[in-house]
């Protein structure tokens, strides 16, 4: 049973429980395919790029236990994907509703500390 501040996302048949901002309450709900369906709900078709901050995200939410803030995203973004792509306006045109935000969603992590 869902509260009012839960939601249900289903994909390949499977209902997922999200928060009412569509985040996964069960980070081990995530799979590519959860990403994919989230994004095309919200119109966006994922490619490397998209993957590659995804990648990310995961790997620094295991090593750090929190999704980073957009600031700590785009340093990071710079150290493993390049000093070309270490700017707010690259990942605001792959996550246009904002890099931390929508790219923590689709990784399957909880909404990153500071964003509203």
């Amino acid at each position: 049973m869902t509260s009012a501040a839960e939601s249900v996302l289903v994909v390949d048949g499977i209902p997922l429980q999200t928060d009412e901002e569509g985040y996964l309450l069960n980070r081990e709900d995530w799979t590519r395919n959860v990403a994919i369906t989230m994004a095309s709900n919200d119109g966006v078709e994922l490619h490397d790029n998209h993957w590659d901050v995804i990648q990310l995200l995961q790997e620094y939410y295991e090593n750090y236990e929190i999704a980073p803030a957009i600031r700590i995203l785009t340093k990071a973004v710079g150290k493993k994907l390049g000093k070309d792509k270490a700017n707010s306006r690259y990942l605001y045109e792959l996550y246009p509703q904002g890099p931390a935000k929508q790219a923590c969603r689709y990784a399957g992590l909880p909404k990153p500390t500071g964003c509203v």
